[in-house]
């Protein structure tokens, strides 16, 4: 300081360290501010950006037939004019993602192009095209599109057999209408099936909390390095809208679906030629395993690729090609993506111990046209099935059912293709010479069935 004589004057320490030290604060925040201001945010917005242009809406019409218990009663058509045309148009909307730009293909669900007459694309940049179907596929869910445009953007596939529970994931689609709505989450499970209520679907699917709601199947699920892991499929909800349980199928099955589709237009599924069960802790302890993991063989079919490999029936069948066999729907899944004429490796266990063959897998051929390994029609209550010897959880013989004719009294009581037959009218019945004689020429009758490991009794007229 200077008095008034001009002369410097000392000031005590005392006064100039509480200055000193209210600078130094008051220059603390100014820094921070600085230092935020320079360091970007944790965002997902660069990804999105990059792969977003990749996701695609898809919008159908078409025509769809309309079950109505009046439409085929022609005093109905004649005195109310009733509808002669069961037939009626619809429009729906779904996701697609780009796999690839320079041929313009797009992969979707199957359901969301199913019955389709005319499929509309709109991209991100609004341009809208007309696409055409290269080939869908219902058992898996999956369908092929083309596109002819310019300036596609793609997204690269990711190998989703890396993936684990816990692992971010982030949903892109059209839900509800609304275009590229983004939801984020983690992949909650995997290899999740029993979703499609289908028996002949092949389901291996990943679990995710991101919110996937109507509009977002086909669409991407995507990791945080923006590849592609999953095709946006199903959710569980009593309400329609999303509550924290969404479906994606695997891109690695997506993939090998999708090449078979642009190559052949359908998918060729090799076949092994067994019957298959997967294990309750009962019958693991029963074979002298550690766990349930694997797919116990009840069945073999005869001139199949099993019965020439030397697979027999209690046989547990644990990897194929390597890769562990957790049940019996993982064991359809893995023979389900090869193609006929394919050779795999089979591990197995057989009285306590480990074994292995070669198998070279057989073509599925279209039921109608396969023979199936001993036949039971039964005229006239089971009329329109066929049934063969199998196994069952307790040990003793069933009639697995290989055929139910849609529309036939057997279909209409609700049997179904996979149901085994363990009594007739309270008779156990073990073979086919047993079911005749049971059977006989009944118009009606009460058959105790297995399914899904447990018994159910279904009347038949």
């Amino acid at each position: 300081m200077i008095d008034h004589a001009g002369m410097a004057r000392s000031v005590p320490a005392a006064t100039v360290r509480p200055a000193l030290m209210l600078l130094l604060l008051s220059a603390v925040p100014a820094s921070l501010a600085q230092q935020r201001a320079t360091t970007p945010l944790p965002s997902l917005a660069p990804m999105i950006e990059s792969t977003s242009p990749a996701v695609v809406n898809i919008s159908v019409r078409g025509r769809v037939e309309v079950d109505s218990p009046l439409s085929g009663d022609p005093l109905f058509r004649r005195f109310f004019d009733g509808p002669r045309d069961n037939r009626r148009d619809f429009r729906s909307a779904g996701s697609g993602v780009i796999v690839d730009a320079e041929r313009g293909h797009i992969l979707t669900n199957h359901h969301v192009v199913e019955n389709a007459a005319e499929i509309t694309i709109t991209l991100l940049d609004s341009r809208g095209m007309q696409a055409q179907v290269i080939g869908s596929d219902a058992q898996s869910d999956l369908a092929v599109l083309r596109v002819e445009a310019d300036s596609l953007v793609e997204m690269p596939f990711a190998d989703s057999g890396g993936l684990s529970v816990g692992d971010f994931v982030v949903a892109i689609g059209n839900p509800f209408g609304f275009s590229h709505t983004v939801t984020s989450g983690i992949v909650s499970g995997l290899g999740r099936s029993g979703v499609n209520p289908d028996i002949n679907a092949y389901e291996d699917f990943i679990q995710t909390d991101a919110s996937i709601n109507p509009g977002n199947s086909g669409g991407a699920l995507v990791n945080l390095n923006g590849e592609l892991v999953g095709i946006n499929s199903a959710i569980v909800s009593r309400t329609g809208g999303n509550i924290g349980i969404g479906f994606a199928i695997p891109a690695n099955m997506a993939r090998s679906v999708m090449e078979q589709l642009i190559a052949h237009g359908q998918v060729n599924r090799g076949l092994l030629g067994v019957n298959i069960s997967s294990l309750s802790a009962e019958l693991a302890e029963f074979y002298g395993l550690p766990d349930t993991s694997g797919a116990l063989v009840t069945g073999v079919s005869p001139g199949d690729a099993a019965e020439e490999a030397g697979i027999e029936i209690h046989d547990v069948i644990v990897s194929v090609n390597g890769e562990s066999v957790r049940d019996s729907r993982a064991l359809r899944n893995l023979i389900g993506l090869l193609m006929p004429g394919e050779t795999v490796r089979v591990g197995f266990v057989r009285d306590g111990r480990e074994d292995a063959v070669t198998a070279l897998l057989t073509p599925v051929e279209p039921a109608f046209t396969r023979a199936p390994p001993a036949p039971l029609e039964v005229e006239p209550v089971l009329d329109g099935i066929e049934l063969v010897p199998a196994e069952v959880s307790d040990g003793v013989g069933g009639l697995l059912l290989t055929r139910v004719e849609p529309g036939s009294p057997a279909f209409a009581a609700g049997l179904r293709v996979g149901d085994i037959i363990t009594h007739i009218n309270r008779e156990r019945v073990r073979n086919t010479d047993e079911a005749l004689e049971l059977a006989g020429e009944a118009r009606s009758m009460v058959l105790q069935i297995e399914r899904d490991d447990r018994s159910r009794l279904i009347p038949v007229r």
